[in-house]
């Protein structure tokens, strides 16, 4: 999967959030999107997901063949963990992983019950989802995430309300899943993208940048 981005620019009203964005995401790559806050991060996040349209420039997306994806569905190559996502609270962990995967299927060998065991919440399999925790609920958004079998992963913020633990789970679930996708991470904590092998700098494109740039490790 390549993600491409050409001379893309997103504004809400007559304000510009970012213009003439220029970038690439391969296969097999860990990319961190970076830049102080409202630089538009998240905003970026949601138009390569699909889930915001851009007001200029173009996002392609081409699979391994070489062939291009439309936009009506790269929903089913794409993933995404957010703090404002929300799960459905009347049903048990179990009861969402297994509706999840009604819709978008778990990557091979993996089932239900071997995703609460790798996000530790095998215990709480059978609680309703009210009951659990922020930090639970971020396991769970995170696990229905990164086991889908899609060859990309948007991960905005992906620590958020996790303990040490957590945080060891989540960067040791990255680097085992990794292989064979685009895995694009929204942070400013380089604890949640320390993995990362690129990095995009959205606050280079803002309104009141000098110049357009990017960084790679």
């Amino acid at each position: 999967m390549t993600i491409s981005l050409s001379d893309l620019g997103k504004r809400f009203n007559y304000d510009w959030v970012f213009r003439h964005l220029n970038y690439q995401f391969e296969s097999n790559g860990v990319y961190a999107i970076i830049g102080s806050n409202g630089s538009g991060k998240s905003t970026l996040l949601q138009i390569i997901g699909g889930a915001l349209f851009h007001n200029e420039g173009t996002v392609h997306y081409t699979n391994s063949h070489g062939s291009i994806i439309t936009d009506e569905s790269i929903f089913k190559q794409v993933s995404l963990c957010a703090p404002y996502l929300e799960l459905i609270e009347e049903m048990t962990g179990l009861e969402f992983l297994n509706f999840h995967q009604r819709f978008k299927a778990f990557i091979p060998g993996v089932d239900t019950t071997t995703i609460l065991q790798k996000i530790q919440l095998e215990k709480a399999a059978q609680k309703q989802i009210r009951y659990y925790s922020s930090g639970m609920k971020q396991r769970l958004k995170l696990g229905q995430c990164l086991f889908s079998a899609t060859s990309v992963l948007l991960l905005d913020e992906p620590c958020t309300n996790l303990d040490a633990a957590g945080i060891e789970m989540y960067q040791s679930l990255v680097e085992q899943l990794k292989k064979d996708r685009v895995i694009i991470i929204a942070s400013n904590d380089p604890v949640e993208y320390k993995q990362c092998n690129h990095e995009l700098n959205i606050s280079y494109y803002s309104s009141s940048a000098n110049s357009n740039q990017y960084t790679s490790n």
